[in-house]
């Protein structure tokens, strides 16, 4: 089964309602869908900067109950330095949370889904924007 991790800012897009992403998340099984530990944190980083915003702590909860959270192992490690190393080499770069996504979504085989056109620069990545539709 392919399966699907949501970067941090398509989980942003389908906790605010966004049509064509909230559409494509109902078509693909639960099963295929995850993320990363690190959008995990930067979705708590969120709470955290809102203490008062109840409605989000909700959202936030509940999807977190609902997808899976892959944690990182040592093979992703590698895959991370490898990676960055590479991408300094060619004299490309990420921001470092992107970077630890994209080493994520490689090792783990999963198709990225984000509408930051800044990950199609790592190699053998596949991406897929699930906020312009089907």
């Amino acid at each position: 089964m392919k399966r699907y991790m949501l970067d941090t800012n398509t989980v942003g897009h389908l906790l605010k309602g966004h049509p064509a992403v909230s559409l494509r998340v109902t078509e693909v099984p639960m099963a295929a869908l995850c993320i990363s530990a690190i959008t995990g944190g930067e979705l708590m980083f969120g709470l955290a900067k809102a203490p008062d915003a109840k409605r989000l702590h909700q959202a936030v909860m509940e999807f977190l109950r609902r997808v899976d959270v892959l944690s990182w192992d040592g093979a992703v490690m590698e895959r991370y330095g490898n990676v960055r190393a590479g991408m300094e080499k060619q004299g490309r770069s990420l921001g470092p949370l992107d970077m630890l996504i994209a080493a994520h979504a490689l090792e783990t085989g999963c198709v990225l889904v984000t509408n930051d056109a800044a990950f199609s620069r790592v190699a053998g990545l596949t991406v897929e924007d699930w906020t312009r539709g089907s």
